[in-house]
């Protein structure tokens, strides 16, 4: 998850996972075409400032950014539950 934590220079600056959820469905249903969106994001996430929604898009932006040009390591998974098994998990 793309979750900082922090947007510059704001005091409620602490996003939770169900406000990133609430993020991603918001920016999913407004697009950029969207009249007011950042406004409409904002309102859609709950707590957060005009200002701080742009702010966590750009830092979402720049995470995307760097998992494409390989920056970022994918996870290590490993088979569950043996050769047959379909599903992956975690390797700690």
């Amino acid at each position: 998850m793309y979750n900082h934590g922090k947007s510059m220079g704001s005091n409620n600056s602490t996003w939770t996972a169900k406000q990133n959820k609430l993020f991603e469905n918001a920016l999913a249903f407004y697009d950029k075409d969207t009249p007011d969106r950042w406004h409409n994001v904002a309102k859609a996430v709950g707590g957060k400032t005009v200002e701080e929604v742009k702010r966590h898009y750009e830092m979402l932006l720049e995470d995307i950014k760097h998992i494409e040009s390989g920056q970022v390591p994918l996870p290590n998974y490993k088979p569950a539950g043996g050769s047959t098994s379909k599903g992956r998990i975690l390797k700690d």
